[in-house]
């Protein structure tokens, strides 16, 4: 049986991942890998659909029993990949989304050297600033950390097999439909 592929959708927070990431489920054959942070829920979002949300505590107690795929720190909370699913479903032949930060890609890329990574790019920080802030969901100076480690993070979005800016949402879904469509097969 064909094993199935790892597909890492990165970006800045704001950027839009998590409406492409939902739109191409809809449309493509795939699981979709949710994360586990250490940060608190946002209004509206759901355990176990958005996040599995924990304490820094029970983090560090999954990375030191090895059920991490891969984690990291980003915005002085934890983030990571739980293991038994991912592999469970890449085994069963199905491809599995994970949508993770820059240094959570590199990890995955050093365990899974065929795993596809597409970065989602804003148009430019300054429109990143306002999609940031018309989401209501976080401080000015919450927003201004996010912003410094977006610019950090554009630096590393060469080492990705793709980088799809997202100026438009439906064309930038389409390039990735098709970024997908085109890698798998």
């Amino acid at each position: 049986m064909k094993k199935g592929k790892f597909i890492v959708i990165s970006g800045p927070s704001g950027v839009g991942k998590g409406t492409i990431c939902n739109q191409l489920l809809k449309e493509l054959n795939a699981w979709y890998s949710v994360s586990m942070t250490t940060r608190s829920m946002r209004e509206g979002e759901v355990e176990g659909v958005n996040y599995y949300f924990v304490t820094k505590e029970e983090f560090k107690k999954r990375i030191e029993d090895g059920k991490l795929l891969e984690y990291n720190i980003y915005n002085d909370n934890y983030y990571g990949t739980p293991k038994d699913k991912v592999l469970e479903k890449l085994e069963e032949g199905i491809n599995v989304f994970s949508e993770i930060d820059v240094n959570g890609a590199k990890n995955v890329k050093k365990i899974f050297p065929d795993a596809l990574l597409i970065y989602i790019a804003p148009p430019s920080i300054e429109e990143l600033k306002e999609r940031l802030i018309s989401r209501g969901t976080e401080d000015l100076e919450t927003i201004e950390n996010r912003l410094k480690i977006a610019a950090d993070e554009l630096k590393q979005a060469h080492f990705y097999d793709y980088v799809v800016v997202n100026d438009n949402l439906q064309d930038a879904i389409l390039k990735i439909k098709n970024i997908i469509n085109e890698e798998i097969i």
